[in-house]
């Protein structure tokens, strides 16, 4: 027997709003119980949405417990650094995490098992020796460059690229598992069990009678890293190297790299894009000031998980569908995946200012500050959310390199309003830059899609657009 929400409504609802209910409900029913790649990808989308939100509120209450224990200066100091070093684990994969979503379908359809075999190999050792490397340059830089740093910078930063090469591994585990649909694996580890990790180290150093400053939480974060990119390992590799096991694999390194590249640079400029508020708040104010910052980002996060498990269940999809010559398919499916993007991000931003100011208070009384950003900052991604994962539609469809172009220019407009903008504005610049960032972003998206592609894709015309495919 299997769930309906029709059905269920029908069952628990009052007979007028059930039938009202019910066209919007036959439509859920539709997407997520097909058998076709569609339902596939809305099953998956909404498992990437449960584990999110799950994720969400695990990470506000390790979030808020971790601000309390050291207080907004060293709170605000950790964030900064732990956030330096996602960012630079994940370029260090140089987009061999996000192009092996691309390759593990594709292969896998063509029936080419020793290409399959060679891409998930080259993936992980490429990462490690690249992360490793950056490691070492990292320490040396530090070192180097230590007089132009507050001291109390130095130490963090030193444990924190310590962790490098198994955040690099662990975003390139992720992708493996989200090429094969496998939505628990390739998001729990990382979205759950890891900052539980941290939460559940972090307060028994505490107990062991660590001091509750930046350094005890940095370690109990790389602790957990090590751990998680472990269990990953052995929940992963067994898994995909059944089918290939008595394959010899071909490698094509330079294939690879000519698309990996533009990739990186997509998820370079998109991370920065996303992260570079925080640092140049970072840059220009106090650890503090800081810390009020991430907070009200972490919230805001409740928005971003729409688009981020849309993206999660559709990348493999597009790839599907981009390489099987099929481009109408194509076009209704990425529309269809904007409506799946849009109007959950307008609801959950209108939940996220309904509760930001006691969310915000949960951290402490002076994170109470940054509530009135948030109705800037929710404008700002609901602005992008109107044209959902274009990036991911232009990645796996081919157009990488001029998706990249998009990132770059958006990137470059970002920093130069957070450069103009906070020191005049403080924390309010970095929410105006932000916002206005996101909705360039969307807008040059939207403009290249229907450039490379033919077709729009764009939330006003999501249902019924006129399509243009040459």
């Amino acid at each position: 027997m299997r769930f309906s929400a029709v059905s269920t409504a029908d069952r628990l609802l009052p007979e007028g709003i059930a039938a009202r209910a019910r066209p919007i409900l036959d439509r859920v029913d539709a997407v997520i119980f097909t058998g076709d790649e569609r339902g596939q990808a809305g099953r998956t989308s909404l498992v990437a949405f449960a584990i999110r939100i799950v994720s969400a509120v695990i990470a506000l209450a390790s979030q808020v417990l971790m601000a309390r224990w050291m207080g907004s200066f060293e709170y605000g100091l950790f964030v900064l650094v732990w956030t330096t070093m996602i960012i630079v684990g994940n370029l260090s994969c140089f987009g061999f995490n996000t192009s092996i979503i691309r390759y593990i379908p594709e292969y896998r359809a063509l029936g080419r098992l020793a290409d399959l075999r060679g891409v998930m190999a080259t993936s992980r050792l490429f990462v490690l020796a690249t992360s490793s490397l950056i490691t070492g340059l990292g320490l040396c830089g530090v070192w180097y460059f230590s007089a132009a740093f507050e001291n109390y910078y130095i130490v963090p930063f030193y444990l924190g690229i310590v962790c490098l090469p198994m955040i690099a591994l662990s975003d390139t585990l992720e992708g493996t598992a989200r090429a094969n649909s496998w939505a628990m694996l390739a998001l729990g580890p990382i979205y759950l069990l890891r900052p539980i990790l941290i939460l559940l180290l972090m307060g028994i150093a505490l107990a062991s009678g660590y001091e509750p400053d930046a350094q005890t939480a940095l370690g109990a974060a790389i602790l957990a890293t090590f751990l998680t990119t472990l269990f990953q390992l052995f929940a992963v590799l067994p898994a995909t190297g059944r089918e290939v096991r008595k394959i010899r694999p071909v490698f094509r390194l330079r294939e690879w790299l000519v698309v990996s590249l533009p990739i990186f640079l997509i998820e370079g400029f998109a991370f920065m894009l996303t992260n570079a508020d925080v640092l140049i708040v970072g840059w220009y104010l106090e650890p503090n000031e800081v810390g009020v910052y991430f907070a009200t980002v972490k919230i805001l996060a409740l928005v971003h998980f729409v688009y981020f498990a849309v993206k999660a269940g559709v990348a493999q999809r597009y790839a599907q569908y981009a390489h099987g010559d099929n481009r109408h398919e194509l076009a209704a499916f990425a529309r269809e995946t904007v409506l799946w993007t849009f109007w959950p991000s307008v609801a959950m931003g209108l939940a996220v200012l309904l509760i930001g100011k006691p969310m915000l208070m949960l951290f402490g009384p002076e994170f109470a500050a940054g509530y009135p950003l948030l109705f800037v900052l929710v404008l700002g991604v609901v602005a992008r959310a109107c044209v959902g994962p274009a990036e991911s539609l232009l990645t796996m469809s081919g157009n990488q390199n001029a998706c990249a172009v998009v990132y770059g220019l958006t990137l470059g407009f970002n920093i130069v309003l957070n450069v103009l903008l906070i020191p005049a504005y403080g924390l309010w610049g970095a929410a105006i830059a932000m916002a206005a960032a996101l909705a360039c972003e969307a807008a040059l998206l939207a403009f290249t899609v229907w450039r490379q592609l033919g077709f729009v894709m764009v939330v006003p015309l999501g249902r019924k657009p006129a399509v243009e495919i040459n």
